[in-house]
C-alpha cells in the first residue's frame, strides 16, 4: 500500500462529467506482485471519497521494498463510491494495440483482467477487503503512527 497525501495529476480527472481525482488530492495505492492490475482509493482535495480505480498493467515487479516497475497496459476498470462501474481507455488500448505498443497477448490478458474486475464488482466481490478497509482516515492514522514510532526512538 501507498500512501500520496497529494496526487500529482495536472488536471482534474472526470468520469461521465463526475470528478474523481483532483491535482493535490490524496489517493491510496495498492499494488500486487502477482496481479494484473493496481487499485487506487480516489479523493477529491476536501476528501470526499469518490471512487475505486484500477489500472489494468503488467505484473509488477519488485525492485525493492519501495521501487517497482510494471506497464501500463491503457485499460482501467471504474467503480463510484455510488456504485457506477465502468471500463474506461478503451479508446488509448485500441491505438496501443494497432501501433503495436502492446503485444497481441498483453491485450488479451488486459481484457480478460478488465472483464474479470468488471464481474467481480458486479457480484460485489472487487474491489478486495484490503481496499475497503485502508481508509483515508486509517491511512492518515498510520502515517502519523509511523512518525511517533520514529520519534520516540531517536
Amino acid at each position: 500500500m501507498t500512501y500520496l497525501p497529494a496526487a500529482a495529476v495536472k488536471r482534474t480527472l472526470l468520469v461521465n462529467g463526475r470528478t474523481i481525482l483532483e491535482p493535490g488530492a490524496p489517493i491510496i495505492w495498492f499494488t500486487f506482485p502477482s496481479l494484473w492490475h493496481d487499485i487506487g482509493r480516489f479523493y477529491t482535495v476536501s476528501g470526499e471519497f469518490t471512487g475505486w480505480y484500477a489500472n489494468i498493467l503488467s505484473p509488477v515487479h519488485f525492485l525493492s521494498r519501495t521501487e517497482w516497475e510494471t506497464r501500463d497496459l491503457c485499460l482501467d476498470v471504474w467503480l463510484s463510491a455510488d456504485g457506477d462501474l465502468q471500463l474506461l481507455d478503451e479508446d488509448e488500448f485500441e491505438e496501443a494495440i494497432a501501433r503495436d505498443w502492446i503485444s497481441q497477448a498483453d491485450a488479451g490478458r488486459a481484457r480478460q483482467e478488465a472483464e474479470q474486475l468488471l464481474a467481480a464488482a458486479q457480484r460485489g466481490e472487487w474491489p478486495p477487503l484490503i481496499a475497503r478497509e485502508w481508509t483515508l482516515e486509517r491511512a492518515k492514522q498510520a502515517v502519523c503512527d509511523t512518525r511517533n514510532a520514529r520519534s520516540s526512538t531517536v
